[in-house]
């Protein structure tokens, strides 16, 4: 069984943040915020206008975004927590630069 969301609305899956520190002190699950980064797991078609018409969504499978402390609704499906929002509640997509991706020597 797998979700698929209606009009405008995108799942999310969160991205775990770090819970250590660079000192490595280790940071204890009820210390920890949600993180407010995540990454698309399902999208909608597209947000309806009263003239018929269906815009596309800006954001796709795959992408990594950002989005406000308390954006969405937290689903749970097969035991993994989701959160279902509205693409006007992704604050952004996070982009991969060519620096990121390539190895440090």
């Amino acid at each position: 069984m797998s979700i698929r969301p209606l009009y405008d609305k995108v799942v999310v899956k969160r991205i775990e943040a770090q819970r250590t520190t660079a000192s490595g002190i280790v940071i204890p699950d009820t210390a920890s915020e949600k993180p407010e980064q995540g990454e698309v797991i399902a999208t909608g078609n597209g947000r309806r206008l009263q003239d018929g018409t269906q815009v596309p969504l800006e954001v796709k499978v795959g992408d990594q975004v950002l989005f406000g402390k308390y954006a969405g609704q937290t689903v749970k499906l097969h035991g993994e927590e989701l959160l279902v929002l509205r693409e006007e509640d992704i604050l952004g997509v996070v982009e991969a630069s060519d620096a990121k991706l390539k190895k440090v020597a």
